[in-house]
């Protein structure tokens, strides 16, 4: 089971259907944890059945948590929330996977009151996203999140800019991947082993390392060697 939180003192925001009215603490955010597995989304990408319902959220200094709570319709399918400032503010987001019962995975942008900004779902059930990268990959002052985009079938990876409030998709390269089904974690990330920030990933057959780049117009992929487990990741991400 992943993720899963004890009982705590909570504050809890009910996204049903649109975004409560709660303001998110003014205190830098400390830690985000997936609760309240569920079996409702019974797809198992990960290994097992057991996805989550809620999203706790931790600020400095305050006793209670946030808890963001999705519909019956939804749950966080993904191995563990990720923190990163979207905004350049000071002030850390959560940024996390997301299925729909009825329409399949998104890449969602949380904080303490709520949705920040999404990707579109991919379209139908049972269709997932495996994240790559959340960083300014191009050196234009604006965060790029990475995704493989059906890691399984569509194999491609895709890139959006998150600007004034909106996610654009900016960037697509077919032929990648970082996970396969049934696997606990994600493979691969993203390195700063040169000038420019590189996302490490696997080509389509699993058989290749690749080191991808975003110049702001395309992504460029480049061989780095052979993959063979994840020690191979490991060893790349540590630039050896």
């Amino acid at each position: 089971m992943r993720g899963v939180l004890p009982a705590i003192s909570v504050f809890c925001l009910a996204l049903l259907p649109a975004i409560g009215n709660a303001q998110a603490p003014e205190t830098p955010l400390v830690s985000a944890t997936y609760a309240e597995p569920t079996t409702r989304y019974p797809h198992g990408v990960l290994g097992d059945e057991i996805e989550h319902g809620a999203l706790v959220l931790t600020y400095e200094g305050i006793a209670k948590r946030i808890v963001l709570r999705l519909p019956e319709d939804r749950v966080f399918e993904d191995t563990e929330p990720r923190i990163f400032d979207v905004y350049g503010d000071g002030q850390r987001d959560v940024i996390v996977v997301e299925s729909h019962r009825s329409q399949g995975a998104r890449l969602a942008i949380y904080n303490g009151d709520g949705l920040v900004a999404a990707t579109p779902y991919i379209g139908q059930p049972n269709r997932w996203l495996a994240p790559v990268a959340v960083a300014d990959l191009d050196g234009d002052g604006f965060v790029e999140l990475a995704y493989i985009d059906r890691p399984h079938l569509a194999k491609t990876l895709r890139v959006w800019r998150f600007a004034e409030g909106q996610l654009t998709q900016i960037a697509a390269l077919e032929g990648l991947t970082n996970h396969r089904s049934g696997e606990r974690d994600i493979a691969g990330g993203l390195r700063l082993c040169g000038a420019s920030p590189e996302m490490v990933v696997a080509s389509a057959d699993w058989q290749r390392l690749k080191a991808v780049t975003f110049n702001g117009t395309a992504l460029t992929a480049r061989d780095i060697g052979p993959h063979q487990d994840r020690n191979s990741f490991a060893n790349a991400l540590a630039c050896e």
